[in-house]
């Protein structure tokens, strides 16, 4: 990205009112003459979105969800100069105003088409948005190629591995380590018939939201986490591999050939990933809890247990195919997850849900954009009706 020191970078956050986007307007209110909120998009909280446009006037703001239409107009009656707008299209089209930086935070893979839209109008993106990675790396890279643009991940152990990779030194990596919590269940001897709603999102190192919090209980987000590494970073797939580390202190590591093992290092805090990618090239400061390391009593490493958590293995198979089963394989999870949170399957029937809808679907070589809509509409439906 180039330097823009002599003005405002725009920025536009789609997913304002999750974690990610919520943590990234708390450090763009620290940075007020370096940041310029240009467009606010969220899903459905117009209430947090209101807040958030009549805090930071934006020019564009948008709610996917049509009916909350009036609502977000009534709150927002005193805002001018913005354009308030709403539904899916609008959202969209929103994604192809260019900006200087465009955080994609919408949950799943309805934010894979914003993102590629981000991508064509030749805006840098700074992606939480895993599943728009999982299910068309292959093309995002491709136009962001095409564009010349960066896209910054800021996945907390993604943005950790992206400040230490040395792509001088590709020859010389041996491989990196993406880290794991474990989630709640990790040390526990709970039978996964019995884990509740409740207990499974309950998370022992950080606040996110529902889908990701379930993800993280299953180990299923650090599947995920695995093929997006593989798109970000010029490795084989071999070559990714994952430990748990139940402090969540060290959130990437790369071993080199010499013996020289880098890690990233931070507490627990979105705003230290996030300040990284809006300050690109240079550091941001944040008020994130900083690193006390005479504090720290034990860093603790563990294998995987992949009979306990086989949703690693279920990714790893799927990266092996690639093409249309890392899209059905995403899209089955979202199906999944949204029954075990409304109460319609057990928390082991989501590995088996996604396992079953994987293992009906024949899959092939994706080749357009369109194919992956295709099979993420195929996928949600044999989800929705396979029974277990």
């Amino acid at each position: 990205m180039k330097s823009v020191d002599n003005k405002q970078k725009t920025i536009s956050i789609f997913g304002s009112t999750g974690s990610i986007g919520k943590n990234a307007i708390a450090v763009i209110k620290n940075h007020p003459e370096k940041f310029k909120v240009t467009a606010l998009v969220a899903q459905n909280n117009y209430k947090t979105l209101a807040h958030q446009a009549l805090e930071l006037k934006p020019e564009v703001v948008v709610i996917a969800q049509e009916k909350y239409y009036q609502l977000l107009k009534t709150e927002l009656a005193g805002l001018k100069k913005c354009q308030i707008i709403a539904g899916q299209d609008a959202v969209n089209e929103t994604a192809k105003i260019k900006c200087d930086l465009f955080i994609s935070a919408i949950v799943g893979i309805a934010g894979m088409i914003p993102t590629l839209n981000a991508i064509k109008s030749a805006s840098n993106i700074a992606l939480a948005n895993k599943e728009a990675m999982v299910c068309a790396g292959d093309f995002l890279l491709k136009e962001a190629k095409k564009k010349c643009i960066n896209i910054f991940p800021i996945d907390s152990e993604h943005n950790a591995l992206f400040q230490i990779f040395e792509k001088q030194n590709l020859a010389m990596i041996d491989d990196i380590v993406l880290t794991a919590s474990g989630g709640p269940f990790f040390f526990s001897d709970i039978n996964f018939k019995d884990i509740t709603i409740s207990q499974a999102l309950k998370h022992p190192k950080w606040q996110m939201g529902n889908k990701i919090s379930i993800d993280s209980a299953t180990m299923m987000n650090k599947g995920l986490e695995l093929i997006e590494a593989y798109y970000f970073f010029p490795l084989k797939k071999s070559q990714i591999n994952i430990l748990v580390h139940p402090q969540s202190i060290v959130h990437g590591i790369v071993n080199y050939q010499d013996g020289a093992s880098l890690a990233m290092m931070s507490e627990p805090d979105m705003k230290v990933p996030i300040s990284y990618a809006l300050g690109f090239p240079k550091r941001l400061t944040n008020n994130a809890k900083k690193l006390s390391l005479e504090k720290i009593v034990k860093l603790e490493f563990f294998a995987v247990d992949q009979k306990k958590f086989p949703a690693i293995k279920l990714c790893r198979d799927a990266l092996a195919e690639e093409g249309s089963a890392l899209v059905v394989l995403n899209s089955a999870n979202e199906i999944a997850v949204e029954k075990f949170l409304k109460g319609m399957i057990r928390f082991d029937q989501i590995y088996s849900l996604v396992s079953k809808t994987l293992e009906k679907i024949k899959h092939q070589k994706l080749k357009t954009i369109d194919e992956v809509i295709y099979f993420d509409q195929l996928a949600r439906a044999n989800a929705t009706t396979i029974k277990i």
